[in-house]
């Protein structure tokens, strides 16, 4: 019997890693226009702006501009609208996180 493996590569993207707007349009599979206006919106800030107006993003950029493009493809939102829906589901995020830590705080406590 003949198994068939299946490599996967990829790269581990954190707060430190710099991403050229190039980079990030590849990651994306979008075209630089597209990176560009969520910046003009303010989805995207970039970590640095070097002399030749070359931005540099986080990795963690890549999540966020995925998740904005997705949300503009599949419910139709304009950017203003992305924008505004990004900050809904960070807050929801950042609240469930800190239920969460609640909830193991006061757990610990009744033991």
């Amino acid at each position: 019997m003949i198994s068939k493996h299946r490599v996967v590569t990829g790269v581990i993207l954190d707060e430190q890693t710099e991403l050229t707007v190039s980079d990030l349009c590849r990651s994306c599979s979008v075209r630089r226009e597209k990176i560009m206006a969520l910046v003009e919106e303010g989805i995207l800030t970039p970590a640095t702006q070097k002399p030749d107006d070359a931005y540099t993003f986080s990795g963690s950029s890549v999540k966020r501009a995925k998740r904005a493009l997705k949300l503009q493809r599949e419910l139709e939102l304009d950017l203003s609208g992305v924008a505004v829906a990004l900050e809904l589901l960070e807050e929801i995020e950042r609240l469930r996180s800190a239920l969460r830590l609640y909830e193991e705080t006061r757990g610990l406590l009744r033991e």
